[in-house]
């Protein structure tokens, strides 16, 4: 469902024949291994289970057969290359869940809200998806599986069907954002080793003196729970994304009713 701004990979780079085959089950498999057990669900978990440790960056054929045990040559015999892989790696991650209580209460508002906060939780779990560009994504099962799920629970909308898929666009692209952001905050606390208190408090006494220049009066004005680090932009946002659009869906039915 996700799909990531520019990064250092793009979705749909490798062999789209040879991908969709090994997403949908539809392409010949080896027989038998060179060595026991290995299996292409093993190869896709274990370059998941590498990028989400140690980055995109990190994700090689080697790397992974190292990680299996194995030579790097055994494992083009389930998939071409490092492309094929990645576009089974996104449609693994992507896989919904089978519980429908997971996609909200049955309204399509609760929809978009777990919509928003399982794939703010998937860029969590797996932030080599924000290094990733998936504006042109191989639909596997997963994938189309969630849109499916995510259809039929907006649809009630009683908007255009190019509107419902903008309403997904919409909210995918801002969770993006939020997960990037996220990350970045993550990041640059790890590079800087200070934390996000250890930082602010190193401004303050440049941001006092300049508070109290008159230079600034609105920003000086500002209630001192401003910029309080428990206050919840993420779901202040969601939440005024989905008032505008009970704004239009109720502005909808009211013409289809005159």
């Amino acid at each position: 469902m996700s799909s990531g701004a520019s990064g250092t990979e793009t979705s749909g780079s490798g062999d789209i024949a040879r991908t969709l085959d090994l997403l949908w089950g539809t392409g010949q498999r080896p027989s038998r291994g060179p060595k026991p057990g290995l299996t292409l669900d093993r190869i896709v978990e274990a370059a998941i289970e590498v990028a989400d440790r140690d980055g995109l960056g990190a994700l090689s054929m080697r790397r992974i057969a190292t990680e299996l045990g194995t030579g790097a040559m055994s494992l083009y015999r389930y998939v071409p290359g490092k492309a094929e892989l990645l576009d089974l790696m996104l449609d693994r991650v992507q896989r919904p869940s089978e519980n429908p209580a997971d996609l909200g209460d049955g309204t399509w508002r609760s929809a978009l809200e777990a919509l928003a906060r399982a794939t703010l939780a998937l860029y969590r779990r797996h932030p080599w998806l924000l290094e990733v560009n998936q504006s042109r994504p191989v639909l596997g099962p997963s994938a189309l599986d969630g849109m499916e799920k995510v259809f039929s629970r907006i649809k009630p909308m009683g908007l255009s069907d190019p509107e419902l898929l903008s309403v997904i666009v919409m909210v995918d692209g801002y969770v993006v954002g939020a997960a990037r952001t996220q990350l970045y905050q993550e990041q640059a606390e790890h590079s800087s080793g200070l934390t996000d208190a250890e930082f602010w408090e190193a401004q303050r006494p440049a941001l006092e003196k300049a508070m109290t220049s008159g230079r600034y009066p609105v920003m000086a004005g500002l209630s001192a729970d401003t910029f309080d680090s428990g206050f919840d932009h993420f779901e202040f946002g969601l939440q005024r994304i989905l008032d505008g659009l009970e704004l239009l869906v109720a502005r909808r039915a009211s013409e289809e009713g005159r």
